[in-house]
């Protein structure tokens, strides 16, 4: 089986993938921890399942938070005796990228983009629900374009919170009307309402912009609440960025 792990600023999402199925997968919280740490968690999580290290035969990791992979490759090779795949320059993905600064475009963006045109062909738009929420977008050629990003859910509700002197830090959850009868259901409605309009405006220019029948997949932690009030979601895919690791170890395994 295949390793696959997402490591985004605020989560650490690993996989275990097989054939083109991911038959586990785990959450963790993005903090510093050793190599031991690292490896220890991998193991306890795969005895979970009834599965041990040498049923690991590779790993594919995409990595956002620089200061942690370092640990973590040396706990894959040192607890599972593999070498991961990580996602960066060199890499082969088949797919061009156009943008003033290919260097500059995050693995995980790369990754989702391969998996979904993959999934759903092209061209395709792609939302992915972190710690920010990125739009990438791909023509119909099938080449990266670039994107948006804006700020994530919960940053845009801890800004409120702590740039504000009495409104209080709220639960992230689907907001029930647009009116709001307390302070709590008001700040919740701007909050839930105004990020489905700003996902649904910048996916309908992203649309405009690449011609064509795009279609809109989204990802992430909150991919299944705001698509369910979304004009322009077409369809969740909750392990599209596991999946995209799968086909770029795939592509680039020895």
């Amino acid at each position: 089986m295949l390793l696959v792990l997402d490591v985004g600023n605020t989560n650490i999402v690993m996989g275990m993938a097989q054939g083109e199925e991911v038959r586990h997968h785990w959450r963790l919280t993005t903090c510093p921890r050793t190599t031991d740490e690292f490896g220890l968690i991998l193991v306890q999580h795969l005895g979970l399942q009834g599965l041990g290290p040498k049923d690991v035969h590779g790993a594919a990791i995409s990595c956002v938070v620089p200061s942690l992979l370092y640990g973590l490759e040396k706990a894959i090779r040192r607890y599972l005796e593999v070498d991961a795949l990580v996602i960066g320059r060199g890499t082969r993905t088949g797919m061009r990228v156009h943008t003033d600064n290919p260097r500059e475009v995050g693995a995980d963006r790369i990754v989702n983009a391969v998996a979904a045109r993959e999934r759903y062909g092209a061209p395709v738009v792609i939302v992915d629900f972190g710690t920010a929420t990125t739009f990438d977008c791909v023509d119909a050629e099938g080449d990266y374009v670039g994107g948006a990003i804006a700020p994530g859910f919960q940053i845009s509700a801890e800004a409120l919170y702590a740039r504000t002197a009495k409104l209080p830090r709220i639960e992230l959850e689907r907001a029930r009307a647009a009116i709001g009868t307390n302070t709590v259901a008001s700040m919740q409605s701007g909050l839930y309402w105004g990020y489905v309009g700003l996902v649904d405006g910048i996916a309908r220019r992203c649309k405009a912009e690449l011609g064509g029948d795009s279609a809109c997949v989204a990802t992430g932690g909150l991919a299944n609440m705001v698509a369910s009030d979304s004009e322009e979601i077409d369809r969740v895919d909750d392990f599209l960025t596991l999946d995209g690791l799968r086909l770029l170890w795939e592509r680039n395994r020895p």
